[in-house]
């Protein structure tokens, strides 16, 4: 978040605020404008850039029970497309904003209460002076993403992001404001500006829960739209966090899920993420071990090329393709599928399970489960074996592991470092506090990921 603030308009010739003067009086502003716009802030609880993992934070001022209201925040505070003061223009152009994101309303909310002087969230929007505190990926260069992240599947969720965040701005964002003049500037809410604002809503917005309610229509229903939760988005996040926010009709509260005891620090979840997604969406890591979220991608295609290495004859080529053609049309796997391994073992358990079984079959074994559309008469081994937990692994058949194994070595090889490289830099304490926080993060991302992969080695060896 912020490390200093706008420089005022006129100076006087009164000593100049240091950066310091000038944090504390943003945060002032926002803590007035707080009790203004109706948030209650638990007595027990106060905001800080001191004694937090990152920026601002949300400390404990005295001891904490499980259960109590941390704050609370009328919806009437919370900036989404709903409560811009341009709220009316983004309805009736509701159609024309549509986008795969979802997030055009909310940018365009978000890009024109931050460039107004007259806008009623000014006092929260300054505690991010031009959101020069942003660490994602999308903001490193290139060289540094391909450098540091290489095989982490970072660098090429961010490329997407960069393509998908200036194809939106163009399409659809650029035309509106040019047919908005009075409203919206080009010169003033540039391309640049989105990406920010896009990185700034990925970190700190909220998505609130669609009700569990039965619907008879099949048709799955879009996620809520993204706001912006005053307060709410100042704490920050690890795996095992001490306090949940819930959503009731009139206002979102932080509620504490545990005992916290005085001077420790509140911390929301962002979800269950691996540290590669923390990075990613968020601009952080958490340092191993303590994600206990930790996991990891293997691309399904990588076990196909893998199986394909083991081929000795064009008949077992024609098969593996046969094999691999049988599973893609059952959708168990895809070219763009991903198995996901966690650190107790497999996630996607049935993917991964289906794709051993039928890539290691015999021809025979594989036309009577072809011919059987994917069913196997005596299941009973298939559930006692199809979990894929780690103290399983070791008991799956040979040409399984084997199978496995190979994928894992080819995964490992898509890093440009090894495993003993990062084991040595985070085990010199001062080699690793020379590293920037772009390369202590990548370093995070890379350890955790390999970490997974060798324990599979282990397990198939």
């Amino acid at each position: 978040m912020a490390s200093r603030a706008k420089r005022p308009k006129v100076e006087s010739a009164e000593t100049p605020k240091n950066p310091e003067q000038k944090i504390e009086e943003a945060l002032a502003q926002f803590l007035d404008w707080c009790r203004q716009s109706g948030l209650e802030l638990s007595p027990k609880v106060y905001v800080s850039k001191e004694g937090t993992v990152a920026d601002y934070g949300l400390v404990a001022k005295d001891e904490i029970e499980e259960g109590e209201l941390l704050f609370s925040v009328p919806r009437s505070a919370l900036l989404s497309q709903h409560t811009t003061t341009i709220r009316d223009l983004l309805k009736k152009e509701e159609a024309a904003l549509e986008s795969q994101s979802g997030w055009v309303p909310l940018l365009l909310s978000m890009m024109f209460e931050i460039t107004s002087g007259e806008s009623r969230w000014k006092p929260y929007l300054s505690l991010w002076p031009g959101f020069s505190t942003l660490h994602h990926p999308m903001f490193w260069s290139e060289e540094e993403r391909n450098r540091l992240l290489l095989g982490t599947g970072v660098a090429l969720a961010v490329e997407k992001d960069l393509l998908n965040i200036e194809e939106e701005y163009n399409s659809i964002v650029l035309p509106f404001m040019k047919s908005h003049p009075d409203t919206f500037d080009p010169r003033k809410h540039t391309l640049d500006l989105y990406k920010k604002l896009v990185a700034f809503i990925m970190a700190y917005s909220f998505q609130e829960p669609l009700e569990d309610e039965e619907d008879d229509d099949d048709d799955e229903k879009a996620p809520n739209p993204p706001m912006m939760v005053p307060m709410a988005d100042i704490l920050n996040h690890v795996a095992n966090h001490n306090a949940n926010l819930e959503f009731t009709p009139e206002c979102l509260k932080m509620v504490s899920i545990r005992k916290i005891s005085k001077g420790e620090e509140i911390f929301n979840t962002y979800g269950q993420l691996a540290n590669w997604q923390l990075l990613h969406m968020y601009g952080f890591t958490e340092p191993y071990p303590s994600n206990t979220h930790e996991a990891m991608d293997i691309r399904m295609q990588m076990m196909y090329d893998a199986a394909l290495q083991a081929v000795r004859t064009e008949a077992e080529r024609k098969l593996l393709m046969e094999k691999w053609e049988f599973l893609t049309e059952l959708e168990i796997v895809g070219e763009e599928g991903e198995f996901v391994i966690g650190q107790s073992g497999v996630l996607t358990e049935e993917e991964l399970y289906s794709t051993l079984k039928v890539l290691s079959m015999t021809m025979e074994e594989f036309e009577e489960y072809k011919a059987n559309d994917g069913w196997e008469e005596d299941e009973e081994e298939d559930d006692d074996l199809s979990s894929l937990a780690n103290t399983v692994i070791p008991n799956l058949k040979p040409a399984w592991k084997q199978l496995l194994r190979n994928t894992v070595t080819m995964r490992l090889k898509s890093y440009s470092s090894g495993l003993k490289e990062e084991e040595a830099t985070l085990a010199n304490e001062e080699t690793y506090r020379q590293l920037s926080k772009r390369e202590r993060d990548s370093l995070q991302v890379r350890y955790a990921q390999k970490m997974i992969l060798h324990r599979l080695l282990q397990l198939t060896a």
